[in-house]
């Protein structure tokens, strides 16, 4: 849903009867400021989700990676 200009102009045309030339100003600088803040926490999200997928990717340590070898071993040996 594409608005043109003349969409817009009607909508700032209401608003402006609506709310007055004082409080347009106030009230264009607290839309902003609210997705100025919703991008924040969309970006913080992201990067969140992004570390995590990292996390879940990086190789084991070789000492981790040799403990969890030497586990399989055990388990895998006939019992007497």
């Amino acid at each position: 849903m594409n608005l043109g200009m003349p969409e817009i102009l009607v909508i700032l045309l209401v608003a402006l009867l609506i709310f007055g030339p004082r409080k347009l100003p106030e009230l264009g600088r607290s839309l902003g400021q609210s997705i100025r803040e919703f991008k924040r926490g969309a970006q913080e999200i992201r990067e969140e989700l992004e570390k995590s997928i990292e996390v879940k990717d990086e190789p084991k340590p070789a000492a981790v990676q040799e403990a969890k070898a030497a586990v399989q071993e055990a388990k895998e040996e006939p019992k007497a």
